[in-house]
């Protein structure tokens, strides 16, 4: 088997990695030395691939908490805290997860890019994967593509959601009228919503949502598509504001657990979130001024 057919079907390397490494020195060996990717293997020898070394330059460490729920040299995987932005923005220069994930990594001699493979949005807390290297971001990116990473997320929902479990399936774009703001349309870019009750109140409801796709938005958008807009949610709520006291101060969605294969292990891999004190706490208060339901 040739070199370059190993590396594509047994390791699953993109062309465009592949093309980087053949310019790294020592980016691609075979028993120790380096070697074209079109020579022949043999059973037994030994093929080594090496990535250089990269930074955020553009990333100010700052030393901020960080809830780390599993690390390897391939993946860190943090609880992210309600309210931290993923990533910095225009205006948002610190205080981001990724300002605290460059400071763990140079406080352990460590350098690498950060490189969240997917995004949470600034108020939604829970489970989130950072790649350590490139290839192990490809490699999730490819199966969050084709469908077969787990997404969960848990909800407060205001209404009673009548089914006990079902799917929204409706596409998803940017509302003409507030480009920030994200609409169901016929037009729209192809999002599928599972969702499952867990506990029903006199005019709320606990869900679990799992998601196929991942649109901008997309559990606000479709919870409110079907009538039941998350609690605390300012962009998507209810008309008039229709709120628990107190108020909740940010959308009630926290991203339970994430799941998919490692993409050096080759096994499953599946990462819990507690719900964090400020979700438990809305749960209880439901519970106490509005009866369970059947």
């Amino acid at each position: 088997m040739l070199l370059k057919t190993v590396l594509h079907r047994r390791l699953g390397m993109s062309r465009k990695l592949l093309s980087r490494l053949k310019l790294t020195e020592q980016g691609i060996t075979v028993n120790g030395e380096r070697r074209y990717t079109t020579v022949k293997l043999a059973a037994g020898d030994v093929v080594e691939v090496r990535m250089e070394a990269e930074e955020s330059d553009d990333i100010l460490p700052q030393d901020l908490p960080l809830d780390i729920l599993y690390e390897d040299e391939h993946l860190l995987v943090v609880n992210k805290e309600a309210g931290m932005i993923v990533h910095p923005t225009h205006g948002h220069y610190v205080g981001t997860i990724a300002n605290a994930v460059v400071h763990y990594w140079r406080e352990r001699g460590e350098t690498h890019r950060f490189r969240p493979v997917h995004r949470l949005d600034q108020e939604t807390s829970g489970v989130l994967c950072i790649a350590k290297n490139p290839y192990a971001h490809q490699q999730i990116s490819e199966q969050m593509q084709a469908g077969t990473v787990t997404k969960l997320y848990c909800a407060v929902v205001h209404g009673v959601v009548a089914a006990d479990g079902g799917t929204v399936d409706g596409p998803i774009d940017r509302d003409p009228e507030q480009p920030h703001v994200r609409i169901v349309t016929p037009n729209g870019y192809p999002a599928v919503t599972h969702y499952e009750v867990l506990e029903r109140y006199e005019r709320h409801t606990l869900v679990q949502l799992r998601l196929e796709t991942g649109r901008t938005h997309q559990i606000r958008v479709h919870m409110k598509h079907i009538g039941h807009p998350l609690v605390g949610d300012k962009m998507y709520g209810p008309p008039g504001g229709a709120e628990l006291p107190p108020p909740f101060p940010r959308q009630a969605l926290h991203a339970a657990k994430l799941g998919f294969e490692h993409p050096a292990a080759k096994r499953r891999l599946e990462i819990e979130a507690p719900l964090p004190a400020d979700m438990r706490e809305l749960v209880r208060t439901v519970r106490d001024i509005e009866p369970v339901q059947g």
